[in-house]
C-alpha cells in the first residue's frame, strides 16, 4: 500500500477506536464516575495534555525545534495564569510580548 492509503487507514482505524471508546464510556456506572480519584486524576490529565500541547506549539516549528518570541511569550502568559490574571489579559499580554521581540528582531 502506499503512504497516502497508510494516512487514510490510520484515520478512520483512529476514528473507530474513538467511536469504540466513546461508546464504552455510556456503559461505566455512575458510581464509578463519582469517585473523587478519578475526578482528580481527571483534571490532571486534562492540565497536562493542554501543556503539552502549548510547549509543543511554542517549541517546534514543522520537523525543527525553534526558539524564538513565541517561548518569552509562554512564559509570560504561564506567569500572569499563575497570578490568576483574566484570559483576556494573558492573550493580550503574550501577544504583545511576541509582538514585541520580534519587532526587535528576535524571529
Amino acid at each position: 500500500m502506499t503512504e497516502y492509503a497508510w494516512t487514510w487507514v490510520a484515520i478512520v482505524g483512529a476514528g473507530v477506536a474513538m467511536w469504540l471508546v466513546k461508546a464504552l464510556g455510556h456503559r461505566v456506572p455512575e458510581h464509578a464516575l463519582e469517585h473523587p480519584r478519578l475526578t482528580r486524576i481527571a483534571a490532571l490529565v486534562t492540565v497536562s495534555l493542554l501543556t503539552a500541547l502549548a510547549v509543543l506549539q511554542t517549541l517546534v516549528s514543522g520537523r525543527e525545534i525553534v526558539a524564538d518570541a513565541r517561548i518569552p511569550a509562554l512564559a509570560v502568559a504561564a506567569i500572569l495564569l499563575w497570578r490568576r490574571a483574566p484570559f483576556i489579559v494573558v492573550v493580550a499580554a503574550a501577544a504583545a510580548t511576541a509582538a514585541g521581540l520580534r519587532a526587535l528582531g528576535m524571529a
